[in-house]
């Protein structure tokens, strides 16, 4: 006997759904789990998507793959991993009047209460209610064949843009653009970007478009400095931390940077983002994890420096990065360096956590 099949409506005929479909879930201790679930049914004001791309976060790695860290928005509930998703609309739920049947989107992760301050402004990745849910952490998210969206949370793509541009703008795109908005960055400004894994070569990329004069970069793993510069994205590769102040000097004339953002949660880089921030420059943090202890008055106060933390990015921003990619011609499947199917997602997320790869994607056909 065949997979069993559910049939549902749409204007041009019928569409045939299976009942059942692949997942992968993270236990830890560095392992991937495939299970198999029953193909849910999109409810009221939400969506059933067919899974197109999901791609593989380093907060994945850090928090969930290697060992569950997490607590309060971070708390890994055991569900289908991956919150960084793009698909096709299959299904609509009552009440659904603004996507259609075959619509291509991408998906903010994260779903507020819709009433609080933060939901209310376009930020539910700061929402405290308890009913908030982050796909691939505390509700199912995009490593599965099928998954269910609220059909806010749904942007639909550009024509110009692919299913992996969609996904990888989801978490890591909107995250590095929501911190250069914090930073403020224009063509006045040279900014150095600690850190060029997926996130700091998305800040690279989006810094560039946003008038960035000059971009520097320090990444100590070879791999990742070589795509930097293969990509063209920064103008300076630093690998050795030891040669980051004379880079620096030798691009500002002794001035330091007017943005510095730092992408890794590395003590010592996060450090010298300051160190190496401009007077009255900004320094923004948007690496997750660890503690840094400075010297306030030398880096902060007599610097009249600002220190910023950014997370993700709001609803309104992502929906205007997908627009500026499409004007831009920019598309951020460039840094792609491994894609995988779901079948191989071990292999995808073991290549992800040795850190030294661009991002890495997981397509269906």
């Amino acid at each position: 006997m065949g997979p069993m099949l559910r049939v549902t409506m749409r204007d041009d005929g019928h569409m045939t759904l299976p009942v059942q479909m692949g997942g992968v879930r993270l236990p830890g201790d560095s392992t991937v789990e495939h299970v198999t679930v029953d193909v849910p049914a999109p409810g009221h004001g939400q969506v059933l998507l067919r899974m197109r791309a999901s791609s593989i976060c380093g907060s994945d790695i850090r928090a969930i793959y290697r060992e569950h860290l997490g607590h309060g928005a971070e708390a890994y509930q055991g569900v289908i991993a991956g919150h960084e998703p793009a698909g096709e609309v299959v299904e609509l739920g009552p009440g659904v009047t603004t996507l259609e049947v075959g619509d291509r989107v991408a998906v903010y992760h994260i779903t507020g209460c819709g009433s609080c301050d933060e939901c209310r402004i376009g930020y539910p990745i700061g929402c405290t209610s308890p009913s908030r849910a982050a796909h691939g952490w505390q509700r199912d998210g995009g490593h599965a064949d099928y998954m269910l969206a609220e059909a806010i949370s749904c942007l639909r793509l550009p024509d110009s843009l692919s299913y992996v541009d969609g996904a990888l703008v989801s978490c890591g795109f909107g995250t590095a653009y929501e911190g250069l908005l914090r930073g403020k960055v224009s063509g006045r400004d040279r900014l150095l970007v600690k850190g060029l894994g997926p996130v700091g070569l998305a800040a690279a990329m989006l810094g560039r478009h946003l008038g960035a004069s000059t971009i520097i970069g320090l990444e100590p793993n070879a791999e990742r400095a070589s795509l930097a510069t293969q990509l063209d994205l920064v103008d300076v590769v630093v690998t050795n931390p030891d040669d980051l102040a004379a880079a620096v000097g030798d691009a500002t004339e002794g001035r330091g940077c007017e943005v510095t953002m730092d992408c890794s949660g590395h003590p010592a880089a996060r450090h010298a983002a300051l160190e190496h921030t401009a007077t009255r420059g900004r320094c923004v943090m948007v690496g997750e994890g660890g503690r840094i202890d400075f010297a306030v008055s030398d880096l902060l106060i007599h610097k009249q420096a600002s220190l910023l933390g950014s997370w993700v990015s709001s609803l309104g921003h992502m929906a205007e990065l997908l627009d500026l990619l499409d004007r831009w011609g920019e598309r951020p499947e460039r840094v792609v360096t491994h894609r995988f199917s779901l079948a191989d997602a071990g292999e995808a997320y073991a290549v992800a956590a040795e850190g030294a790869s661009g991002k890495v994607v997981i397509e269906w056909d």
